[in-house]
């Protein structure tokens, strides 16, 4: 089976749909179908179930991803670091963020790379509802992730930044005439659910009470930002976000709110503790020689 063959197959896996393959590989859905339709004929055996409508993988063919994929990528990796090797580049820092602000943090990314440039920093955003699994997997080596974090595998690195909550909801919403909101004002509307553990992590983002005890009642289960500003948009639900969302997710149907009575949201490094290594360390270096980003004036 040939590489591209095999990326072929792979990503199709992800996507279970030919047109969306073909168009993330730049390919033709031809191309597509004629090298799964070589593999079958190689396997012996049918790889997905598909008809008009749906695109599903075979026990075969969920077998063959499974044994394929981290194959797959220790070759892309090894060729990817003996091209990174010919330029003079050791290693590669993958950082994930969950804040929406990397052009704020630049100082550390620039500094980072003019002490070290012998190692690649890449910056990547991650999702919240599976940043903990990206990072346990060794998609990311680095976690930028609001606190507090209490995991054993886990360790907590220096702080970032801490800013102030503002609430987004719709530009027509009720609480749209007031300058600012309380969480107590906030609490009489649906805030956005997750599903994603641990509870106590997702609780320091929205909190389940007000600080006199009513409950905030959480609305439907969301996976990321995009669709947490989606429903808010649509006036299903109100979110807290950071107050950097006030320049990154610039919406005209969104509105966003400063709320009072809420301390700020901290940021940290969060890496697995079992897989420290010399570039995290030297990442968690500049955070603590630069100190945390000012908070906004």
């Amino acid at each position: 089976m040939e590489l591209r063959d095999i990326e072929i197959f792979l990503t199709l896996t992800e996507e279970l749909h030919f047109g969306r393959t073909a168009a993330r590989l730049c390919l033709s859905p031809a191309r597509v179908t004629q090298a799964i339709q070589k593999q079958e004929r190689q396997i012996g055996a049918p790889l997905f179930e598909r008809n008009s409508r749906t695109v599903r993988l075979t026990p075969v063919g969920q077998q063959l991803r499974d044994d394929l994929r981290p194959l797959y990528a220790g070759l892309k990796q090894s060729v990817e670091r003996a091209q990174l090797a010919g330029q003079g580049i050791t290693g590669i820092l993958r950082v994930g963020m969950l804040p929406a602000n990397a052009y704020d943090l630049r100082a550390y990314w620039d500094i980072f790379r003019l002490r070290h440039p012998q190692w690649k920093l890449r910056i990547r955003s991650t999702q919240f509802s599976d940043a903990f699994t990206t990072l346990r997997r060794g998609d990311i080596d680095v976690l930028i992730a609001w606190l507090p974090i209490d995991e054993p595998d886990l360790t907590v690195g220096p702080v970032l930044l801490a800013e102030p909550r503002v609430l987004a909801v719709s530009t027509g919403h009720e609480l749209t005439h007031r300058t600012s909101v309380s969480l107590e004002m906030a609490a009489d509307f649906q805030r956005p659910h997750s599903d994603t553990p641990p509870d106590y992590w997702y609780d320091a983002y929205v909190p389940r009470e007000t600080r006199r005890g009513r409950t905030i009642e959480r609305g439907p289960v969301v996976q990321n930002t995009e669709e947490a500003i989606t429903l808010a948009g649509m006036a299903e639900i109100v979110v807290l976000f950071p107050s950097h969302m006030t320049r990154y997710w610039v919406r005209p149907d969104i509105t966003y709110l400063p709320v009072t009575g809420m301390g700020p949201l901290p940021y940290a490094l969060v890496w697995r503790s079992e897989s420290e290594n010399e570039p995290i360390r030297a990442l968690a270096e500049v955070v603590r020689d630069l100190g945390p980003l000012a908070p906004e004036s």
